[in-house]
C-alpha cells in the first residue's frame, strides 16, 4: 500500500501558524488551572468591535460545529424540522437529530446550486430553522447577501435563517458580502477560527445575530466553553488579521490553480469559494480516490463527488500530476471495475 504523503481529506489549513499565536499559546499555559474568562467575554467584546456591533449580539463557542448544535438545541424541539440543501455539510442531519428535530433535505438545482425558492418551498408549520452553508461544503458554491435576503423574504416570520460561514475567508469578499450587516433579526451567522485562522485543533468560533435570537445559546455556553488556550490563540489571530487574509488569498490562488489544471484535463469541477474543490466523476469517484492514494494523496468522497482540499503547492502539484495520469487512461467499464 502506498504511503500517504499529502493529507487533503479534511479541509485543513496547511499554511504556517499566524504571527503571535504560538507565543499567546505558550503564555496562556500558566493559567490553565484557573477559571479565567469562563464565558470568553473578552473575545466576544473584541469580535463585536471588529464587526462594528455590540457584544450582546456575539456568542463565542467551541468551534462552529458546537455552536450549530447549541443553536439548534435552543431553537428546535421534538417534532420540528430544519431545512437544508443536499449536497451540503454531511453532519447537518446528525446535528439536527441531536436537537430532537427532523432534517428536511432539499435537492440542489441545476449545477448543484442551492435554490432559495426550493428551500422556502420545503418550509412547513413545523419548520424552525433553514440552514445554509456559504461557501457550501462540498460544492464550493458562494451565495451573496442579495440571495440570502431573497430567501428571508420568502420565509415565514417565525422561521430563522442560520448561515454557516466556516469557509468565508477563502471566498471573494465582493461575492460573499457580509450578512452580519443585514437588519433582519431572523438572520444568524456562525463562523470559526478553525479554517482561515488555522486553529482547528483548538476549537473556537462565534455566532452573530440579534440578541434575542442568540441569547438562548448563551445558556449552554458554560458547557461548551472556549478553552483558555483557545481564547488566547483566537485573540492573537485576530491581531494578525492582515496576514490571515493574505494567507487565505494564497490558498484561494492555489485552489484556482488546481481547478484550472483539472479543467484543462477534462475534469468536471465547479468554481469554489472554500479551501477545497469538488470533482464530479460519478461512477468513477472511488477509482480517482484510489489513484490519488497510490500517488501519496488522501482525498475523500463527499455527496457524490470527490472533495480535494487545497494544500501547500507541493501537495497541489501532486494532485495535478496524479490527475494527469488518471485522465490519460480511458474510462471504459472494464477499467472502472
Amino acid at each position: 500500500m502506498s504511503r500517504i504523503i499529502h493529507q487533503l481529506a479534511f479541509n485543513e489549513n496547511h499554511w504556517p501558524m499566524l504571527p503571535g499565536v504560538r507565543e499567546a499559546l505558550a503564555g496562556s499555559l500558566a493559567d490553565v488551572n484557573l477559571t479565567g474568562d469562563a464565558l470568553a467575554g473578552r473575545l466576544e467584546r473584541r469580535l463585536a468591535e471588529d464587526l462594528g456591533t455590540t457584544a450582546g449580539r456575539v456568542v463565542a463557542g467551541a468551534g462552529s460545529g458546537a455552536l450549530l448544535q447549541q443553536f439548534l438545541a435552543a431553537h428546535c424541539a421534538p417534532g420540528s424540522t430544519v431545512v437544508h440543501t443536499q449536497p451540503s455539510f454531511d453532519l447537518y442531519p446528525l446535528l439536527i437529530r441531536n436537537a430532537g428535530a427532523e432534517p428536511v433535505e432539499v435537492p440542489a438545482g441545476p449545477g448543484d446550486r442551492q435554490d432559495p425558492a426550493a428551500l422556502a418551498g420545503a418550509v412547513t408549520g413545523r419548520t424552525r430553522v433553514v440552514l445554509v452553508c456559504n461557501p457550501n461544503n462540498p460544492t464550493g458554491e458562494v451565495v451573496g447577501v442579495a440571495w440570502l435576503e431573497s430567501l428571508l423574504a420568502a420565509l415565514p416570520p417565525e422561521v430563522l435563517l442560520l448561515v454557516d460561514e466556516a469557509y468565508r475567508e477563502f471566498a471573494d469578499p465582493a461575492a460573499i458580502g457580509d450578512p452580519t450587516t443585514v437588519a433582519d433579526p431572523r438572520l444568524v451567522v456562525v463562523r470559526t477560527f478553525s479554517k482561515s485562522h488555522g486553529l482547528l485543533g483548538l476549537r473556537a468560533g462565534y455566532l452573530v445575530g440579534a440578541a434575542e435570537v442568540v441569547g438562548p445559546v448563551r445558556r449552554t455556553a458554560p458547557f461548551h466553553r472556549v478553552p483558555t488556550v483557545a481564547q488566547a490563540a483566537a485573540l492573537a489571530a485576530l491581531e494578525a488579521g492582515d496576514r490571515m487574509r493574505a494567507q487565505c488569498r494564497e490558498v484561494a490562488a492555489e485552489r484556482d490553480r488546481v481547478r484550472a489544471g483539472l479543467l484543462e484535463l477534462g475534469f468536471d469541477v465547479p468554481p469554489s469559494g472554500g479551501n477545497y474543490l469538488w470533482v464530479r466523476l460519478g461512477p468513477h469517484n472511488q477509482r480517482f480516490i484510489d489513484h490519488l492514494a497510490a500517488h501519496g494523496v488522501l482525498v475523500r468522497e463527499v455527496a457524490g463527488g470527490v472533495r480535494v482540499s487545497t494544500g501547500l503547492p507541493e501537495a497541489n502539484d501532486a494532485v495535478l500530476s496524479a490527475a494527469r495520469s488518471f485522465a490519460a487512461r480511458p474510462l471504459t467499464p472494464e477499467v472502472a471495475r
